[in-house]
């Protein structure tokens, strides 16, 4: 009987979802658009008029400002666009008007190249194709990056050799300066070649953060040159760490791709990797008079911590060239710190009474006052300053929880701080049936501040922890969802109507596709058009 429940339960529940009502979601095809920028454009027009390409003679051409980052997008462009050598595809009927031939993209950088790219480099351009020709003009490296990928998008292929390009003008910039992507690599070791592949997807949206969310309780692959037994102790296994060759790999294809690294290393919580290698660094957890044998966040009550934690973070310092490190500081639980008797001293000689919130209080001051004398900023979750801990006005809060998160993001602003929202981002949240409207409608710049407070809002962060991905599944649960976020980060804050956006996404989906990158569906039924047929 119980079987027979259960048999016509799970067919109950495959008739609900095979006809898309759960939740309401309604599933219907969407048809891809052709040859449409993702993220739309600040300003963008097109006209009928057709220019073909021959993959064979076409390049690209620095008139100006050149140097590695650009040359290598030179390189990497020729094989996105003209690479893939496809059956011959249809002539699609709009495109019917031609108006000449291109041979090349001259691309004009004003600026010599910065070395990395940085919070708030100018990644603005303009791109013009038309009968004269088509340039592309830009005041930095990093805009001129982002101008190539938009031309590579408005770029079809009809055959073997030929593709053509509908005359543009664009003017465009992005509306946030921070638009980031975080990826957990210690509840699952994610491998190199997968973290570069999520970079080069990035890149193709837009976004310029890589929030590496590097280490936390599960595993500690980090290998530390100061502290080498966190890895060999920490990690998983001698397999699943990252050497210092192999970050400094990732670091530099970051910056080819105009992407800044940003590394995460949470405290006081989230560390119970950590102290596998480091002797009382965390903190005893007690039973009564007696050690349990369990340890809670790192102890804040003995000098020897803030040792560690100075030459620790020295060398993370040298390791990570951005100037920002990201310190956590989320989810401490004061339990164990409540258990240990000499933390009890402690508290009484700092007087802080029983309110465990000024102990941790006092541990982030010590670490922050620890990053700051190396001339790095910080990145923080927003619970240090919903805490009260004093912290620089230079330093970024990230907002993550997701209730009420535009009235966080109101109160931190309204002390001053610059704020990054993620809480309403959670890639890894997943659904089933229709999930990204919702993204689509979270807006960063929506709440009820002043002018002075809205422009401390810097941008935001979609985020794929990592309980239930790998190197599987780990490209295919982020994209294109997360192109959705790149989307409301760089677009005009006008660009907001997800069922204005869907085509494009669905044609964002099948480009991606075409470039290699396993982008799940996210629109229902549907196909891609022959333009995006996957490589053969």
């Amino acid at each position: 009987m119980a079987l027979m429940l259960c048999f016509l339960f799970v067919h109950l529940v495959a008739f609900v979802y095979s006809n898309g009502d759960y939740q309401n979601d309604k599933l219907v095809s969407v048809t891809a658009t052709i040859g449409m920028p993702w993220p739309l454009p600040q300003q963008y027009s097109s006209t009928p008029a057709v220019y073909t390409i021959n993959r064979n003679v076409f390049k690209f051409r620095a008139t100006d400002q050149s140097c590695d980052i650009l040359e290598s997008a030179f390189f990497r462009y020729q094989t996105i666009i003209f690479g893939y050598r496809e059956k011959t595809l249809r002539f699609h009927p709009k495109l019917f008007l031609k108006a000449g031939s291109l041979t090349v993209l001259d691309v004009n950088v004003k600026s010599k190249c910065d070395r990395y790219p940085y919070l708030g480099m100018d990644e603005s351009y303009n791109l013009t194709i038309g009968a004269a020709g088509a340039t592309l003009n830009s005041n930095s490296v990093w805009g001129a990056l982002r101008g190539i990928e938009t031309f590579s998008q408005l770029v079809l292929q009809q055959n073997k050799d030929m593709f053509t390009v509908n005359g543009t003008t664009i003017s465009d910039f992005p509306r946030f300066q921070h638009r980031g992507l975080l990826l957990d690599t210690s509840r699952h070791f994610l491998d190199v070649s997968v973290i570069k592949q999520n970079l080069l997807a990035m890149s193709q949206s837009k976004f310029n953060v890589f929030h590496w969310h590097i280490v936390d309780d599960q595993s500690f692959p980090y290998t530390s040159v100061e502290f080498p037994d966190m890895s060999s102790k920490g990690a998983y296994d001698s397999r699943h760490i990252y050497t210092q060759d192999q970050i400094a790999e990732i670091i530099e294809f970051a910056r080819i791709l105009g992407i800044r690294v940003i590394p995460e290393f949470d405290s006081p919580g989230h560390s119970q990797s950590w102290g596998k290698a480091i002797k009382d660094l965390l903190t005893k957890c007690y039973s009564g008079s007696q050690p349990n044998g369990q340890y809670g966040p790192i102890n804040p009550s003995l000098e020897s911590s803030y040792s560690f934690l100075s030459k620790f973070f020295a060398g993370v310092a040298k390791v990570f060239p951005d100037h920002y490190l990201h310190l956590g500081g989320d989810e401490v639980n004061f339990d164990c710190w409540k258990s240990n008797p000499n933390i009890t001293a402690f508290m009484k000689q700092k007087s802080f009474g029983t309110n465990y919130v000024k102990l941790e209080e006092y541990y982030v001051q010590r670490l922050l006052d620890i990053i700051g004398g190396m001339n790095k900023g910080y990145m923080i979750w927003q619970e240090v300053v919903d805490n009260g801990a004093k912290i620089s006005k230079e330093a970024i809060v990230e907002i993550y929880r997701n209730l009420a998160y535009m009235q966080d993001v109101y109160l931190t602003t309204l002390k001053g701080y610059r704020t990054v929202l993620q809480a309403c981002w959670y890639l890894d949240l997943i659904k089933y049936g229709v999930q990204w409207q919702a993204f689509y409608a979270c807006d960063p710049g929506n709440f009820n501040g002043t002018a002075a407070q809205k422009k401390l809002v810097i941008g935001g962060e979609t985020c794929m922890w990592g309980e239930y991905v790998d190197n599987a599944n780990v490209l295919s649960r982020t994209w294109p969802r997360a192109s959705v976020v790149a989307e409301r980060l760089w677009s005009a804050q006008s660009v907001n109507n997800a069922n204005a956006a869907a085509p494009r996404l669905e044609e964002h989906r099948c480009r991606m596709i075409k470039r290699g990158f396993p982008a799940e569906t996210v629109n229902g039924p549907g196909y891609c058009p022959q333009e995006y047929s996957i490589p053969v």
